[in-house]
């Protein structure tokens, strides 16, 4: 009879310690692969770059591993459910000799407590707690599987886009899940939702990013607010405009607005003058012969369409900080200026000659918001942090005269994109006052 239990009592035989330590491996292994996947993944490839640059050797090759993020990940997967289903394998064949048939459901129910535990949960917590540090150890011994597991990971490859292509779903190996600048923008408004980034510098960066976006008719000067010169004017009057103007550059035009000649810069015309009065002995009558287009530079001009990264480069380039803004039939539309672009970064900037203007945005005595009709939809949504699509208008009354399908009368009321408009003060078929409140 005792010979007769032998084969099937359980023995802490050679057999059973092998293969509890084969599972213990192959749980380590799994383990190794699943944190080795989070950290890969979740690492900064900016962090990672900076800790190559310093001579980190394991962040220098988790850089490379990272460039085909579609050859490891099927790496690593191979590698983890290669040593999961093993191990899997070894503790139900060791549970059924132990405790027979009841021995597969006892397996199924400690491996999946001892992977989801030990092979999971811990290594991607800590991986993703520690993510560049992560990854920079686990790089070298991952760059040995994505080159042990290639031609595996390959034929996979192959055989996925094909199925993909089946169901239509074209896949480019080449393209990232998230562009760079939607990165760097989701991380600064996480940021500052979070308390960990200032609404100003967030602005900055991301007014910045934007600059490629665009165009110079987004934030040019209309040019029905443009101060010009008419050089048919007699010399005292022209004179006379330039010293009171607040603008260190102005338009000339002759006969008409549309036909600019040049553009005068308040130093050349102060030097102008000054030989005027120590060589020519400044009268009356040699006023009278002074022509403004002695002084006038040659004007520059640029398409509508042109992309404020372009414009700034275009104005480093050429040492000019003004251009007049043209559209495709070569009609002024505007100017823009250096200056303007660097707003779109830093914000408004002003100085001691700038008009001492109301503040384009202020609070009602009802605790609405009074905003200037020319103001842009993006510097109302800088100042305030209201979502306003700004696809369709530039300007917040150009945004109501589009989404109204009319020109408004003073006193008129809408509500679109969750607020409230009423159109406070008109001039011709111009609104430039509204009042605004978020419903």
């Amino acid at each position: 009879m005792l010979s007769f239990m032998e084969p099937t009592s359980p023995t802490l035989d050679a057999a059973f310690w092998i293969t509890s330590v084969s599972i213990i491996t192959l749980l380590v292994l799994s383990a190794f692969f699943s944190g080795s996947e989070t950290a890969l993944t979740a690492a900064s490839r900016g962090k990672l770059r900076a800790r190559a640059d310093k001579g980190e050797t394991g962040a220098a090759r988790a850089l490379k591993i990272t460039e085909d993020n579609e050859r490891l990940i099927g790496s690593v997967l191979l590698g983890n459910n290669l040593v999961n289903i093993l191990a899997a394998s070894l503790a139900t064949a060791m549970f059924t000799r132990l405790f027979g048939e009841s021995g597969v459901a006892l397996a199924t129910l400690v491996m999946t407590l001892l992977v989801l535990i030990f092979a999971e949960v811990l290594p991607k917590t800590y991986a993703i707690t520690n993510a560049e540090a992560a990854a920079a150890r686990v790089a070298p011994a991952i760059g040995v599987a994505v080159s042990a597991f290639s031609p595996i990971v390959a034929a996979v490859r192959w055989l996925v886009r094909g199925v993909l292509r089946v169901f239509g779903v074209k896949t480019d190996p080449d393209s990232q899940i998230l562009a760079v600048r939607e990165e760097i923008a989701g991380a600064l408004y996480l940021g500052h939702s979070e308390g960990i980034v200032e609404k100003e510098d967030r602005d900055r960066i991301l007014g910045a990013l934007d600059l490629g976006e665009r165009a110079v008719e987004e934030i040019m000067l209309h040019r029905s607010q443009i101060e010009m010169i008419n050089a048919e004017d007699d010399p005292e009057t022209i004179l006379n405009q330039c010293l009171q103007s607040n603008y260190t550059r102005l338009p000339v035009y002759r006969d008409d607005p549309d036909n600019i000649i040049g553009v005068v810069h308040a130093k050349d015309l102060l030097r102008a003058m000054h030989k005027l009065v120590t060589v020519d002995e400044l009268s009356r009558d040699a006023l009278k012969t002074f022509d403004i287009c002695d002084v006038a530079m040659k004007p520059y001009f640029v398409p509508e369409t042109t992309t404020l990264d372009d414009q700034m480069r275009q104005f480093l380039r050429m040492r000019s900080h003004f251009a007049l803004v043209v559209d495709e039939y070569g009609t002024l539309e505007g100017l823009i200026t250096l200056e303007d672009i660097l707003e779109e970064i830093v914000g408004e900037i002003t100085d001691e000659f700038d008009p001492a203007a109301d503040h384009p945005i202020r609070k009602s005595e009802d605790n609405q918001f009074l905003v200037d009709g020319a103001m842009t939809i993006r510097d109302l949504k800088r100042a305030t942090d209201w979502n306003l699509p700004d696809d369709e208008a530039n300007t917040i009354a150009g945004l109501v005269i589009h989404e109204a399908q009319m020109i408004p009368d003073v006193n008129q009321v809408f509500n679109f994109h969750g607020f409230r408009f009423e159109v406070v003060a008109k001039a011709d078929n111009r609104i430039t006052r509204l009042k605004i409140r978020k419903i």
